[in-house]
Protein backbone atom coordinates (compact mmCIF):
# COMPACT_ATOMS: atom_id res chain seq x y z
CA UNK A 1 0.00 0.00 0.00
CA UNK A 2 2.64 2.33 0.98
CA UNK A 3 4.57 1.91 -2.14
CA UNK A 4 2.39 4.08 -4.36
CA UNK A 5 3.01 7.47 -5.66
CA UNK A 6 2.96 8.74 -2.25
CA UNK A 7 5.23 6.26 0.30
CA UNK A 8 6.13 9.44 2.39
CA UNK A 9 2.59 10.28 3.64
CA UNK A 10 2.57 6.88 4.20
CA UNK A 11 5.22 6.88 6.71
CA UNK A 12 3.48 10.45 8.07
CA UNK A 13 0.51 8.41 7.95
CA UNK A 14 1.68 5.59 10.43
CA UNK A 15 4.02 7.69 12.51
CA UNK A 16 0.64 9.77 13.93
CA UNK A 17 -1.55 6.23 14.30
CA UNK A 18 1.86 4.71 16.68
CA UNK A 19 1.36 8.07 18.72
CA UNK A 20 -2.02 7.59 19.00
CA UNK A 21 -1.31 4.25 20.17
CA UNK A 22 1.18 5.43 22.68
CA UNK A 23 -0.46 8.13 24.43
CA UNK A 24 -3.74 5.43 24.50
CA UNK A 25 -7.20 6.48 23.92
CA UNK A 26 -10.08 7.15 26.58
CA UNK A 27 -12.98 5.19 26.44
CA UNK A 28 -16.35 4.52 27.91
CA UNK A 29 -17.63 1.04 28.51
CA UNK A 30 -21.41 2.29 29.94
CA UNK A 31 -22.63 -1.55 31.23
CA UNK A 32 -19.73 -1.25 33.37
CA UNK A 33 -20.57 1.84 34.29
CA UNK A 34 -23.78 0.42 35.44
CA UNK A 35 -22.88 -2.34 36.80
CA UNK A 36 -20.21 -0.39 39.39
CA UNK A 37 -23.57 1.78 40.12
CA UNK A 38 -25.10 -1.44 40.95
CA UNK A 39 -22.43 -2.09 43.76
CA UNK A 40 -21.84 1.25 44.83
CA UNK A 41 -25.87 1.56 45.46
CA UNK A 42 -27.15 -1.97 45.79
CA UNK A 43 -29.53 -0.98 48.98
CA UNK A 44 -30.84 1.39 46.22
CA UNK A 45 -30.87 -0.74 43.02
CA UNK A 46 -31.07 -4.01 44.33
CA UNK A 47 -28.72 -4.64 41.11
CA UNK A 48 -31.48 -3.86 38.83
CA UNK A 49 -30.22 -0.90 37.10
CA UNK A 50 -30.36 -1.07 33.35
CA UNK A 51 -30.80 1.00 30.43
CA UNK A 52 -33.21 -0.62 27.27
CA UNK A 53 -31.47 0.08 24.10
CA UNK A 54 -33.18 -2.51 22.67
CA UNK A 55 -37.14 -3.29 21.57
CA UNK A 56 -36.47 -6.37 23.07
CA UNK A 57 -34.80 -4.94 26.51
CA UNK A 58 -38.03 -2.49 26.60
CA UNK A 59 -40.42 -5.38 26.20
CA UNK A 60 -38.83 -7.41 29.44
CA UNK A 61 -38.98 -3.79 31.30
CA UNK A 62 -42.57 -3.59 30.18
CA UNK A 63 -43.54 -7.25 31.25
CA UNK A 64 -41.64 -7.00 34.76
CA UNK A 65 -43.61 -3.45 35.43
CA UNK A 66 -46.80 -5.18 34.04
CA UNK A 67 -46.31 -8.15 36.92
CA UNK A 68 -45.07 -5.65 39.53
CA UNK A 69 -48.78 -4.21 38.98
CA UNK A 70 -50.91 -7.14 39.64
CA UNK A 71 -50.95 -6.42 43.36
CA UNK A 72 -50.46 -4.10 46.01
CA UNK A 73 -46.70 -2.03 45.01
CA UNK A 74 -44.74 -2.15 48.72
CA UNK A 75 -41.82 0.56 49.35
CA UNK A 76 -39.20 -1.88 47.56
CA UNK A 77 -41.95 -2.97 44.25
CA UNK A 78 -42.05 0.73 44.35
CA UNK A 79 -38.14 0.91 43.46
CA UNK A 80 -37.80 -1.85 40.77
CA UNK A 81 -40.96 -0.41 39.03
CA UNK A 82 -39.33 3.11 38.45
CA UNK A 83 -35.89 1.09 37.51
CA UNK A 84 -38.07 -0.88 35.00
CA UNK A 85 -40.60 1.63 33.74
CA UNK A 86 -39.82 5.62 34.52
CA UNK A 87 -38.48 7.07 31.28
CA UNK A 88 -37.32 9.67 32.94
CA UNK A 89 -34.76 7.40 34.99
CA UNK A 90 -33.72 6.26 31.43
CA UNK A 91 -33.53 9.51 29.80
CA UNK A 92 -31.17 10.79 32.80
CA UNK A 93 -28.90 7.19 32.25
CA UNK A 94 -28.89 7.87 28.23
CA UNK A 95 -27.78 11.78 29.50
CA UNK A 96 -24.74 10.37 31.95
CA UNK A 97 -23.76 8.13 28.99
CA UNK A 98 -23.71 11.05 26.33
CA UNK A 99 -21.98 13.11 29.10
CA UNK A 100 -19.09 10.82 29.55
CA UNK A 101 -18.96 10.01 25.88
CA UNK A 102 -18.09 13.81 25.14
CA UNK A 103 -15.53 13.35 28.41
CA UNK A 104 -13.89 10.73 26.67
CA UNK A 105 -13.70 12.28 23.18
CA UNK A 106 -11.45 15.25 24.86
CA UNK A 107 -8.70 12.87 25.44
CA UNK A 108 -8.10 12.06 21.61
CA UNK A 109 -5.85 13.10 19.50
CA UNK A 110 -8.06 15.50 16.19
CA UNK A 111 -7.82 13.93 12.21
CA UNK A 112 -5.21 14.87 10.53
CA UNK A 113 -6.14 16.65 7.72
CA UNK A 114 -5.25 16.08 4.06
CA UNK A 115 -4.99 18.68 1.18
CA UNK A 116 -4.43 17.11 -2.66
CA UNK A 117 -3.84 20.12 -5.07
CA UNK A 118 -3.26 19.30 -9.18
CA UNK A 119 -2.34 22.30 -10.86
CA UNK A 120 -1.91 22.05 -15.27
CA UNK A 121 -0.21 25.41 -16.67
CA UNK A 122 1.62 24.78 -20.18
CA UNK A 123 4.13 23.30 -19.53
CA UNK A 124 4.09 21.69 -16.36
CA UNK A 125 1.79 19.41 -14.26
CA UNK A 126 1.78 19.63 -10.25
CA UNK A 127 0.93 17.49 -7.59
CA UNK A 128 0.82 18.77 -4.64
CA UNK A 129 -0.06 16.88 -0.90
CA UNK A 130 -0.20 17.79 2.75
CA UNK A 131 -1.04 16.56 5.61
CA UNK A 132 -1.54 18.51 8.61
CA UNK A 133 -2.44 17.92 12.05
CA UNK A 134 -2.30 20.07 15.61
CA UNK A 135 1.50 19.78 16.82
CA UNK A 136 0.14 20.60 20.36
CA UNK A 137 -2.76 18.27 20.16
CA UNK A 138 -0.27 15.64 19.71
CA UNK A 139 2.33 16.32 22.37
CA UNK A 140 -0.25 17.16 24.96
CA UNK A 141 -1.98 13.85 24.20
CA UNK A 142 -1.24 11.72 27.66
CA UNK A 143 -2.27 14.58 29.69
CA UNK A 144 -5.24 14.93 27.77
CA UNK A 145 -6.43 11.49 28.11
CA UNK A 146 -5.41 11.42 31.80
CA UNK A 147 -8.05 14.29 32.31
CA UNK A 148 -10.61 12.46 30.15
CA UNK A 149 -10.04 9.80 32.51
CA UNK A 150 -11.25 11.98 35.77
CA UNK A 151 -14.16 13.60 33.52
CA UNK A 152 -15.40 9.58 32.89
CA UNK A 153 -14.67 8.52 36.09
CA UNK A 154 -16.61 11.77 37.25
CA UNK A 155 -19.40 11.27 35.30
CA UNK A 156 -19.63 7.32 36.83
CA UNK A 157 -19.95 9.33 40.57
CA UNK A 158 -22.56 11.99 39.05
CA UNK A 159 -24.14 8.92 37.57
CA UNK A 160 -24.19 7.19 41.08
CA UNK A 161 -25.73 10.26 43.06
CA UNK A 162 -28.59 10.69 40.64
CA UNK A 163 -29.85 7.29 40.39
CA UNK A 164 -29.29 7.38 44.33
CA UNK A 165 -31.28 10.70 44.45
CA UNK A 166 -34.57 9.21 41.99
CA UNK A 167 -34.56 6.40 44.36
CA UNK A 168 -35.03 8.21 47.23
CA UNK A 169 -37.51 10.31 45.18
CA UNK A 170 -39.66 7.48 44.93
CA UNK A 171 -39.62 6.18 48.15
CA UNK A 172 -40.55 9.50 49.87
CA UNK A 173 -43.56 9.83 47.20
CA UNK A 174 -44.33 6.26 48.80
CA UNK A 175 -44.68 7.07 52.09
CA UNK A 176 -46.33 10.36 51.28
CA UNK A 177 -48.68 8.84 48.89
CA UNK A 178 -49.58 5.18 51.30
CA UNK A 179 -50.40 7.69 54.11
CA UNK A 180 -52.42 10.12 52.25
CA UNK A 181 -54.57 6.97 51.69
CA UNK A 182 -54.76 5.84 55.22
CA UNK A 183 -55.49 9.65 56.19
CA UNK A 184 -58.01 9.79 53.55
CA UNK A 185 -59.67 6.66 55.30
CA UNK A 186 -59.89 8.34 59.05
CA UNK A 187 -60.66 11.47 57.49
CA UNK A 188 -64.12 9.91 56.44
CA UNK A 189 -64.57 8.37 59.27
CA UNK A 190 -64.39 11.56 61.21
CA UNK A 191 -66.61 13.28 58.61
CA UNK A 192 -69.44 10.74 58.85
CA UNK A 193 -69.38 11.35 62.76
CA UNK A 194 -69.56 14.80 62.73
CA UNK A 195 -72.50 14.33 60.25
CA UNK A 196 -74.40 12.40 62.63
CA UNK A 197 -74.02 15.15 65.48
CA UNK A 198 -74.79 17.80 62.81
CA UNK A 199 -78.29 15.51 61.66
CA UNK A 200 -78.97 14.96 65.28
CA UNK A 201 -78.18 18.34 66.83
CA UNK A 202 -80.54 19.06 63.77
CA UNK A 203 -83.65 16.83 65.05
CA UNK A 204 -83.03 17.81 68.39
CA UNK A 205 -83.25 21.64 67.47
CA UNK A 206 -86.71 20.59 65.43
CA UNK A 207 -87.68 19.33 68.55
CA UNK A 208 -87.05 21.75 71.29
CA UNK A 209 -84.36 20.24 72.80
CA UNK A 210 -81.50 21.67 71.48
CA UNK A 211 -80.65 25.98 71.74
CA UNK A 212 -79.25 27.91 68.05
CA UNK A 213 -75.83 27.64 69.73
CA UNK A 214 -76.04 24.10 70.47
CA UNK A 215 -76.89 23.10 67.33
CA UNK A 216 -74.75 25.63 65.58
CA UNK A 217 -71.27 24.20 67.57
CA UNK A 218 -72.16 20.70 65.84
CA UNK A 219 -72.65 22.16 62.61
CA UNK A 220 -69.25 24.07 62.76
CA UNK A 221 -67.70 20.97 63.68
CA UNK A 222 -69.26 19.06 60.29
CA UNK A 223 -68.27 22.02 58.11
CA UNK A 224 -65.02 21.82 59.44
CA UNK A 225 -64.40 17.91 59.04
CA UNK A 226 -66.44 18.17 55.67
CA UNK A 227 -63.45 20.73 54.79
CA UNK A 228 -60.58 18.41 55.68
CA UNK A 229 -62.32 15.76 54.40
CA UNK A 230 -62.25 17.48 50.83
CA UNK A 231 -58.64 18.47 51.49
CA UNK A 232 -57.87 14.78 52.69
CA UNK A 233 -58.94 14.24 49.21
CA UNK A 234 -56.74 16.24 47.19
CA UNK A 235 -53.56 15.46 49.36
CA UNK A 236 -54.43 11.49 48.76
CA UNK A 237 -54.81 12.67 45.05
CA UNK A 238 -51.79 14.69 44.20
CA UNK A 239 -49.36 12.21 46.51
CA UNK A 240 -50.61 9.49 44.28
CA UNK A 241 -50.21 11.74 40.96
CA UNK A 242 -46.16 12.49 41.85
CA UNK A 243 -45.49 8.50 43.00
CA UNK A 244 -47.12 7.92 39.34
CA UNK A 245 -44.90 10.49 36.98
CA UNK A 246 -41.89 8.92 39.30
CA UNK A 247 -42.79 5.60 37.68
CA UNK A 248 -43.42 7.25 34.41
CA UNK A 249 -46.87 5.33 34.07
CA UNK A 250 -49.26 5.38 30.97
CA UNK A 251 -53.20 6.46 31.83
CA UNK A 252 -53.72 2.66 31.25
CA UNK A 253 -51.08 1.74 33.92
CA UNK A 254 -51.70 4.28 36.66
CA UNK A 255 -55.32 3.46 36.74
CA UNK A 256 -54.65 -0.70 37.74
CA UNK A 257 -51.94 0.91 40.22
CA UNK A 258 -52.43 -0.22 43.93
CA UNK A 259 -51.27 0.59 46.91
CA UNK A 260 -51.22 -0.86 50.54
CA UNK A 261 -53.76 0.27 52.98
CA UNK A 262 -51.15 1.23 55.61
CA UNK A 263 -47.41 1.98 56.30
CA UNK A 264 -45.06 -0.46 57.79
CA UNK A 265 -44.99 -1.63 60.81
CA UNK A 266 -42.49 0.67 62.94
CA UNK A 267 -38.75 -1.43 63.01
CA UNK A 268 -38.54 -3.40 66.26
CA UNK A 269 -34.98 -1.24 66.68
CA UNK A 270 -33.80 1.73 65.40
CA UNK A 271 -30.48 2.13 63.78
CA UNK A 272 -27.81 2.90 66.17
CA UNK A 273 -25.55 6.31 65.68
CA UNK A 274 -22.40 3.39 65.12
CA UNK A 275 -24.50 2.31 62.05
CA UNK A 276 -25.30 5.17 60.34
CA UNK A 277 -21.95 6.64 60.76
CA UNK A 278 -20.44 3.47 59.37
CA UNK A 279 -19.41 4.90 56.23
CA UNK A 280 -16.18 6.49 55.93
CA UNK A 281 -15.46 9.64 54.27
CA UNK A 282 -12.96 7.80 51.10
CA UNK A 283 -16.66 5.71 50.11
CA UNK A 284 -18.97 8.51 50.76
CA UNK A 285 -20.65 9.79 46.83
CA UNK A 286 -20.33 13.82 48.11
CA UNK A 287 -16.65 13.91 48.74
CA UNK A 288 -15.57 11.22 45.50
CA UNK A 289 -17.73 13.61 43.34
CA UNK A 290 -16.20 16.73 44.80
CA UNK A 291 -12.51 15.38 44.59
CA UNK A 292 -12.86 14.01 41.35
CA UNK A 293 -14.09 17.33 40.31
CA UNK A 294 -10.83 19.23 41.82
CA UNK A 295 -9.09 16.65 40.39
CA UNK A 296 -10.32 17.20 36.69
CA UNK A 297 -9.65 21.03 36.98
CA UNK A 298 -6.25 20.59 38.09
CA UNK A 299 -5.16 18.09 35.19
CA UNK A 300 -6.83 20.80 33.13
CA UNK A 301 -5.12 23.55 34.73
CA UNK A 302 -1.83 22.16 33.51
CA UNK A 303 -2.63 21.98 30.25
CA UNK A 304 -3.91 25.12 29.89
CA UNK A 305 -1.31 26.76 31.18
CA UNK A 306 0.38 25.79 27.73
CA UNK A 307 -2.30 25.88 25.01
CA UNK A 308 -3.41 29.03 26.16
CA UNK A 309 -0.79 31.31 25.29
CA UNK A 310 -0.58 29.25 20.92
CA UNK A 311 -1.76 26.53 19.05
CA UNK A 312 0.49 25.35 16.89
CA UNK A 313 -0.03 23.07 13.49
CA UNK A 314 2.45 21.02 11.47
CA UNK A 315 1.64 20.58 7.92
CA UNK A 316 3.72 17.65 5.92
CA UNK A 317 4.27 18.45 2.28
CA UNK A 318 5.00 16.49 -1.22
CA UNK A 319 4.91 17.82 -3.90
CA UNK A 320 5.61 16.38 -7.62
CA UNK A 321 6.38 18.84 -10.65
CA UNK A 322 6.39 17.00 -14.46
CA UNK A 323 7.62 18.64 -17.48
CA UNK A 324 4.96 18.00 -19.98
CA UNK A 325 7.89 18.18 -22.54
CA UNK A 326 10.51 16.63 -22.02
CA UNK A 327 8.80 14.46 -18.99
CA UNK A 328 11.22 15.62 -16.40
CA UNK A 329 10.00 14.74 -12.37
CA UNK A 330 10.97 17.11 -9.77
CA UNK A 331 10.27 15.97 -6.25
CA UNK A 332 9.68 18.81 -3.13
CA UNK A 333 9.57 17.68 0.38
CA UNK A 334 9.27 19.91 3.01
CA UNK A 335 6.74 20.87 6.16
CA UNK A 336 5.16 24.03 7.35
CA UNK A 337 5.07 25.64 10.42
CA UNK A 338 1.81 27.33 11.62
CA UNK A 339 2.13 29.34 14.84
CA UNK A 340 -0.81 31.74 16.39
CA UNK A 341 0.55 34.66 17.59
CA UNK A 342 -0.19 35.66 20.78
CA UNK A 343 -0.12 39.10 20.42
CA UNK A 344 -4.08 40.47 20.73
CA UNK A 345 -4.77 37.82 23.17
CA UNK A 346 -2.00 36.06 25.54
CA UNK A 347 -4.46 33.60 26.92
CA UNK A 348 -4.56 35.35 30.36
CA UNK A 349 -8.61 35.42 30.97
CA UNK A 350 -8.35 31.58 30.30
CA UNK A 351 -5.60 30.96 32.46
CA UNK A 352 -7.57 33.10 35.25
CA UNK A 353 -10.85 31.33 34.57
CA UNK A 354 -9.05 27.64 34.91
CA UNK A 355 -7.26 28.88 38.58
CA UNK A 356 -10.25 30.19 39.73
CA UNK A 357 -12.30 26.92 39.05
CA UNK A 358 -9.72 24.33 40.31
CA UNK A 359 -9.55 27.20 43.72
CA UNK A 360 -13.43 26.75 43.55
CA UNK A 361 -13.50 23.06 43.29
CA UNK A 362 -10.49 22.91 46.13
CA UNK A 363 -13.17 24.97 48.31
CA UNK A 364 -16.28 22.81 47.10
CA UNK A 365 -14.29 19.78 48.45
CA UNK A 366 -13.28 21.13 51.35
CA UNK A 367 -16.56 22.37 52.36
CA UNK A 368 -17.66 19.02 51.13
CA UNK A 369 -16.11 17.13 53.51
CA UNK A 370 -16.13 19.45 56.52
CA UNK A 371 -20.52 19.24 56.04
CA UNK A 372 -20.54 15.51 55.31
CA UNK A 373 -20.54 14.50 59.02
CA UNK A 374 -22.65 17.18 60.32
CA UNK A 375 -25.28 17.10 57.70
CA UNK A 376 -25.45 12.73 58.66
CA UNK A 377 -25.14 13.86 62.30
CA UNK A 378 -28.83 16.16 61.59
CA UNK A 379 -30.38 13.73 59.49
CA UNK A 380 -29.84 10.67 62.24
CA UNK A 381 -30.85 13.08 64.83
CA UNK A 382 -34.21 13.23 62.70
CA UNK A 383 -34.66 9.68 61.92
CA UNK A 384 -34.28 9.29 65.49
CA UNK A 385 -36.59 11.42 66.85
CA UNK A 386 -39.31 10.57 64.66
CA UNK A 387 -38.85 6.98 65.40
CA UNK A 388 -39.54 7.73 69.39
CA UNK A 389 -42.34 9.97 68.49
CA UNK A 390 -44.04 7.53 66.24
CA UNK A 391 -43.09 4.66 68.81
CA UNK A 392 -44.70 6.72 71.47
CA UNK A 393 -47.76 7.28 69.57
CA UNK A 394 -47.99 3.95 69.06
CA UNK A 395 -47.36 2.34 72.42
CA UNK A 396 -48.88 5.56 74.51
CA UNK A 397 -51.32 7.98 72.65
CA UNK A 398 -53.57 6.06 70.14
CA UNK A 399 -54.16 2.57 73.31
CA UNK A 400 -54.73 5.18 76.41
CA UNK A 401 -57.04 6.75 73.37
CA UNK A 402 -58.74 3.64 72.80
CA UNK A 403 -59.21 2.84 76.72
CA UNK A 404 -60.85 6.61 76.85
CA UNK A 405 -63.19 5.14 74.05
CA UNK A 406 -64.07 1.97 76.07
CA UNK A 407 -64.96 3.85 78.94
CA UNK A 408 -66.87 6.02 77.54
CA UNK A 409 -68.92 3.96 75.99
CA UNK A 410 -69.75 2.35 78.80
CA UNK A 411 -70.59 5.63 80.60
CA UNK A 412 -72.91 6.20 77.34
CA UNK A 413 -74.64 2.28 77.78
CA UNK A 414 -74.98 3.24 81.63
CA UNK A 415 -76.84 7.07 80.59
CA UNK A 416 -73.84 9.17 81.87
CA UNK A 417 -72.68 10.97 79.35
CA UNK A 418 -74.86 11.54 75.90
CA UNK A 419 -74.63 10.52 72.43
CA UNK A 420 -72.75 13.89 71.60
CA UNK A 421 -70.13 13.56 74.24
CA UNK A 422 -70.04 10.38 72.69
CA UNK A 423 -69.37 11.22 69.25
CA UNK A 424 -67.12 13.69 70.25
CA UNK A 425 -64.89 11.32 72.15
CA UNK A 426 -64.84 9.39 68.43
CA UNK A 427 -63.55 12.51 66.98
CA UNK A 428 -60.42 12.81 69.25
CA UNK A 429 -59.64 9.19 69.22
CA UNK A 430 -59.66 9.14 65.02
CA UNK A 431 -57.49 12.37 65.17
CA UNK A 432 -55.14 10.28 67.37
CA UNK A 433 -54.83 7.64 64.76
CA UNK A 434 -54.45 10.05 62.29
CA UNK A 435 -51.27 11.80 64.41
CA UNK A 436 -49.77 8.44 64.75
CA UNK A 437 -50.37 7.94 61.28
CA UNK A 438 -48.05 11.26 60.78
CA UNK A 439 -45.78 10.11 62.78
CA UNK A 440 -45.45 7.22 60.66
CA UNK A 441 -45.15 8.90 57.70
CA UNK A 442 -42.73 11.16 59.06
CA UNK A 443 -40.36 8.03 60.07
CA UNK A 444 -40.39 6.97 56.94
CA UNK A 445 -39.09 9.86 55.24
CA UNK A 446 -36.23 10.69 57.40
CA UNK A 447 -35.53 7.21 57.61
CA UNK A 448 -35.30 7.33 53.10
CA UNK A 449 -33.29 10.18 53.99
CA UNK A 450 -30.87 8.68 56.25
CA UNK A 451 -30.47 6.05 53.99
CA UNK A 452 -29.80 8.73 50.92
CA UNK A 453 -27.37 10.61 53.54
CA UNK A 454 -25.17 7.64 54.39
CA UNK A 455 -24.47 6.58 51.01
CA UNK A 456 -23.66 10.55 50.67
CA UNK A 457 -26.09 12.12 49.33
CA UNK A 458 -27.49 14.58 51.84
CA UNK A 459 -30.73 15.66 51.98
CA UNK A 460 -32.74 18.13 54.22
CA UNK A 461 -34.90 17.32 56.66
CA UNK A 462 -37.41 19.22 59.31
CA UNK A 463 -39.81 17.71 61.54
CA UNK A 464 -43.00 19.42 62.61
CA UNK A 465 -45.87 17.98 64.51
CA UNK A 466 -49.56 18.91 65.02
CA UNK A 467 -50.47 16.30 68.19
CA UNK A 468 -53.37 15.13 67.77
CA UNK A 469 -55.06 16.40 64.80
CA UNK A 470 -53.23 14.44 62.42
CA UNK A 471 -52.81 16.92 59.82
CA UNK A 472 -49.71 16.92 57.28
CA UNK A 473 -46.33 18.69 57.97
CA UNK A 474 -45.57 20.71 55.33
CA UNK A 475 -42.04 20.26 56.05
CA UNK A 476 -40.17 16.77 54.06
CA UNK A 477 -37.12 16.12 53.25
CA UNK A 478 -36.47 17.53 49.59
Amino acid sequence: MCNGSFPYFCRIFLALIAAGIIGGCASVNFDKSLSTTNQMAAGFTQGKLSLAQTEEQRTEMNRLAEEILQKPVSQGDAVLLALANSPGLQAMLAQNWSDAARAAQTGRISNPVFTFERLLSAGELELSGMIAFGLLDLLTLPQRSGMAQHMIDQAQLQLTSDVVDHITQVRLAWVKAVAARQNLFYAKQVHDAAQASAELGRLLQSAGNFNKIQRARQQAFYADATAQWATAQHEATSAREELIRLFGLTDGQSSRLLLPDRLPDLPKEPLSPEQAGSTTSKTRLDIRLARAEYEAAAKAQGLTMLTSFTDIELGVRYDSVKDRTDGHKTIKRGYEVSVSLPIFDWGDNQRDAMNARTLAAAYRLEATTRAAGSNLRQNYSAYRTTYDIARHYRDEVVPLRKTISEENLLRYNGMLIGVFELLADTRDQINSVIAAIDAERQFWLADAALQASMIGKPMQTSIAFTAGSGKESRDAPH
